[in-house]
């Protein structure tokens, strides 16, 4: 499986000479894809079947942050106007009732991306909520309560898979603990690792989704010099090791000023302290060429758990 390591995007609802030239020329493991992107159900179809006939792959990854409410990049062709927060509560109520009603709402989810064409989604967020995170995440997270995050966690991976729909689980090793936004600056995060564990680590663990998105955090307890996403303590040592992750490790946006170098420096960090894909969410064509051109090839590894997602979306 010949693809390079990185997660692209694109400017407008249609394709650019150059963006067409991109993708058949070049590799990217997949692409992501924005409200720019879309303006019509057919047109979002047509996007991407056109996306999928170029790099000749019907299983072409297609991402979407399409998590509900707040953040719901086709709000204005689907009606996802629930958030993780809002079933995390009904939860809280009712486990049966709430297991029921978020099934239903999955699958409706589920069926609505894999209509158009889309194939991964960038959930759960497995963050747990503090009285002092950050209103980034907010609503997003299902609750402040880790067994919760970690029940609603493993219904949303598994459902998605039954719908063929593939998971990013994120914000790995947890977002929850920051004050900060990280698109905007880099968050410090001054917990040890005792607590750490036993709250943010905890929905993390055991999870049998094939992809999970890095928190650009600073995490001074563990690594006093790097965010986690370039910080090869944190991917080698609490999320392979401690929480005991297993698949493929991607990065949250390198254009996002928690990371304070040019992109391919940002790509080229993120690559070497142990993430297998970067992702870029920008669109910006120039820098696309640069950064596919600067990244290598995807290894044995992610190949293999490239090919086991592939087997989920049928």
């Amino acid at each position: 499986m010949k693809k390079k390591a990185i997660i692209i995007s694109i400017k407008g609802i249609t394709l650019t000479k150059k963006e067409k030239l991109l993708l058949s020329k070049e590799k990217p493991w997949g692409l992501i894809l924005f409200k720019r992107n879309i303006k019509s159900i057919l047109q979002i179809k047509n996007l991407i079947k056109e996306i999928k006939k170029i790099v000749k792959d019907t299983k072409f990854p297609i991402l979407i942050d399409e998590e509900g409410a707040t953040v719901s990049r086709l709000n204005n062709i689907f009606n996802h106007n629930f958030s993780a927060n809002y079933f995390g509560k009904l939860y809280k109520l009712d486990k049966k009732i709430a297991t029921a009603v978020y099934k239903n709402y999955l699958k409706t989810l589920c069926d609505n991306l894999r209509n158009i064409g889309i194939n991964i989604n960038t959930i759960p967020v497995l963050d747990v909520l503090r009285n002092n995170t950050n209103d980034i995440i907010g609503k997003r997270s299902f609750s402040k309560d880790k067994d919760i995050v970690n029940d609603l966690g493993k219904i949303t991976i598994r459902e998605c898979h039954i719908n063929k729909i593939a998971t990013v689980i994120k914000h790995i090793p947890g977002h929850g603990c920051s004050t900060t936004d990280s698109h905007l600056k880099m968050p410090k995060v001054n917990l040890d690792i005792r607590t750490l564990n036993a709250t943010d680590f905890y929905p993390f663990k055991f999870t049998y989704s094939k992809l999970a998105m890095t928190a650009h955090i600073l995490y001074s307890k563990i690594d006093s010099k790097n965010v986690s996403t370039f910080s090869k303590k944190i991917i080698n040592r609490i999320i392979r090791k401690k929480i005991g992750y297993t698949g493929i490790i991607m990065s949250d946006d390198i254009s996002m000023k928690a990371l304070k170098y040019d992109l391919i420096t940002n790509a080229k960090k993120s690559l070497l302290a142990g993430c297998n894909l970067v992702l870029y969410c920008s669109g910006n064509i120039k820098d696309n060429l640069k950064l596919i051109k600067s990244v290598p090839y995807i290894d044995q590894f992610t190949a293999k758990k490239t090919s086991e997602i592939y087997k989920i979306l049928g």
